[in-house]
């Protein structure tokens, strides 16, 4: 292959525009050296346009060029062996990862208030729920050398909410790959390592910069399977946080769950506590399917005990988080512990709220969920996402078309209000759903 390309200097400047300085040099060790007369504020970026023929993962060794001290040379061999390894370019199949089937456990936390006893006495470790995902992702990295990491800063960094915080360090920037600001670009390269053989976790510094690949998720991520007539599968997972509540402007406030459930081919699933978060990543790793996994910003400093054992959780299985015989409850994510709180209103009234974690946003799982509707005959839906083409309006839609004779009073849904989120931290929480509104809703559906 030849040594010639573009290099292409991206100038991320103060305001956040994109200046393009292209020359023709040659690939060797170093970098092209930044012009003199830049701004001091600008951080470089570079990388290499190469000849299309190439296969995907000479791009990312060329990639690699700019950011890593090894020779050009040992970088090349690196990747070669690599790319033509024990997989090379044979698809995986789940029989193939049966050495790595651990035994499921159950998705439960807790169940009613009389569960919650000491936590001093439980075995396990604490861990917040950032440190869970690590845990989680470095235990998959450490048992398969397939699984890598890419994604903006993540790094020496270590992740913008530290979630791969030492992992260049043990596992090599061969597998963990920092990336240029250019979502499209690394969301794609991580479809084409997942269909040679690998399995990418692909980090979005933030949901709303996901928009920027939502093309290569959908047209392809979600489709290449199908399109390909099932000779390629996309164990891929696409991770990151979403959600509002730390007055990060409309535009990185976003609530974007419904976007990617809509995509066919992929899963998406909401974690909700360090145990799931956990238990989720596993899951979503050794998926053969293109997985979302959503993470609330709000919810990575949640801390809970978790077993010492190794357990996966189910990625289509919802969890029972409280039984109860007057209402059911369904939610997901940060609006979990909305519902907890607003229960404790609600048993002191006289209620009795089954409560669900849907977990599994798509596909839903309407197993349990229809077992809890036969019970209660009355759904409340709480989400944090849009009133419009929400997550609530597909939930419900689906309890329609499939437990309609179990219903005793009409399926009422709790969303975010239609709007831009606000800076401002009053007006921001006005947007969401608060546990006074699910209280009144409650005491509306049981009259």
């Amino acid at each position: 292959m030849s040594r010639s390309g573009v290099w292409i200097v991206l100038s991320i400047v103060h305001d956040k525009t994109l200046s393009l300085s292209p020359s023709l040099l040659s690939l060797g060790d170093h970098p092209p050296r930044v012009e003199s007369g830049w701004t001091t504020k600008a951080r470089c970026f570079t990388f290499a346009l190469l000849r299309k023929q190439a296969a995907i993962w000479h791009k990312v060794a060329w990639l690699q060029l700019a950011f890593s001290a090894r020779s050009a040379d040992s970088r090349r061999a690196c990747f070669a062996i690599r790319a033509i390894g024990e997989s090379g370019n044979s698809l995986r199949t789940p029989a193939s990862t049966t050495h790595r089937t651990s035994k499921l456990v159950t998705n439960a936390v807790a169940v009613k208030e009389a569960a919650a006893s000491s936590a001093a006495t439980k075995p396990g470790h604490e861990l917040l729920m950032f440190e869970a995902l690590r845990e989680g992702l470095e235990e998959e990295m450490e048992k398969d050398p397939h699984v890598c990491v890419m994604g903006e800063d993540v790094g020496h960094y270590g992740g913008s909410y530290k979630v791969t915080k030492g992992f260049a360090e043990k596992f090599g920037d061969l597998r963990v790959l920092d990336t240029p600001i250019a979502e499209n670009s690394f969301t794609g390269m991580a479809i084409g390592a997942a269909m040679t053989g690998l399995r990418p976790v692909v980090e979005g510094m933030n949901m709303g910069f996901l928009l920027l690949a939502y093309n290569q998720i959908s047209n392809n991520c979600g489709m290449l399977h199908y399109t390909s007539g099932g000779q390629f599968t996309i164990p891929i997972v696409i991770r990151g946080p979403g959600g509002v509540g730390r007055q990060l402007g409309a535009e990185h406030s976003q609530r974007l769950e419904s976007y990617f459930q809509s995509v066919p081919g992929l899963q998406m699933v909401a974690c909700s506590t360090p145990y799931n978060a956990k238990g989720l990543m596993k899951a979503a790793i050794r998926s053969e399917n293109p997985v979302i996994l959503y993470e609330h910003v709000l919810l990575y400093n949640l801390k809970e005990r978790i077993p010492d054992e190794e357990y996966i959780c189910c990625l289509e299985k919802a969890e029972l988080v409280r039984p109860g015989k007057d209402v059911t409850i369904l939610t997901y994510s940060r609006m979990r512990h909305h519902v907890l709180q607003a229960a404790k209103t609600l048993i002191n009234k006289g209620y009795d709220p089954e409560i669900i974690d849907i977990i599994s946003l798509k596909p839903f799982d309407l197993y349990t969920i229809g077992n809890s509707i036969k019970k209660t005959h009355r759904v409340l839906i709480v989400e944090e996402c849009m009133r419009t083409g929400g997550i609530g309006a597909s939930l419900r839609s689906s309890i329609i078309d499939n437990f309609w004779d179990y219903l005793d009073a009409p399926i009422m849904c709790l969303s975010s209000q239609d709007v831009p989120t606000p800076y401002a931290g009053t007006l921001e929480e006005a947007t969401v759903v608060q546990p006074l509104q699910i209280v009144k809703a409650v005491e509306q559906i049981c009259e």
